[in-house]
């Protein structure tokens, strides 16, 4: 069975609401939902435990923690072996700077996103994942100037 198949209608509008503001009350997504407060609770809670929802965190501005350099960076491994792959998977998941990460087609191993402080601090970041990594063939970073949109609220049908 699906992961959609185990959400109703009932859940898909709780997770339209906790998605804009995970602080909502439970109170207040029950009257918007049309459901009682303890089946909210409950239903939060099993898709918790089930998966649907990863985790609750709070969206920083980076530029407000001195986080001033957005990059998008460009992978090539020096081959596509498991091994290899799963290596660097860990890696980069591992790496606090980096915020999002995806193993891709299309000519590129990764595509992910780094924040740093500054562009010293981001050369120390390319070198210790990229430059002195011998799995890395190759890496093109994209230096955003304006960060236009960021968030992670999917579209919930």
């Amino acid at each position: 069975m699906s992961q959609t198949s185990k959400i109703d209608s009932f859940d898909r509008a709780i997770l339209r609401l906790i998605q804009r503001d995970t602080r909502m009350p439970q109170r207040a997504i029950a009257e918007a939902v049309n459901l009682s407060t303890a089946a909210v609770q409950r239903r939060i809670a099993a898709m918790e435990r089930s998966g649907v929802i990863v985790r609750n965190v709070a969206i920083v501005d980076p530029d407000q923690v001195g986080l001033g350099v957005t990059s998008i960076v460009e992978v090539n491994l020096v081959d596509e072996k498991a091994a290899r792959v799963d290596k660097a998977k860990q890696l980069f998941r591992d790496a606090p700077e980096v915020q999002q990460c995806y193993y891709v087609t299309g000519g590129r191993s990764f595509i992910m996103l780094i924040v740093a402080p500054d562009m010293r601090s981001y050369e120390a970041i390319t070198r210790r994942l990229f430059a002195e990594n011998e799995s890395v063939a190759s890496y093109h970073s994209y230096l955003a100037l304006n960060r236009v949109k960021a968030g992670m609220e999917l579209v919930i049908p």
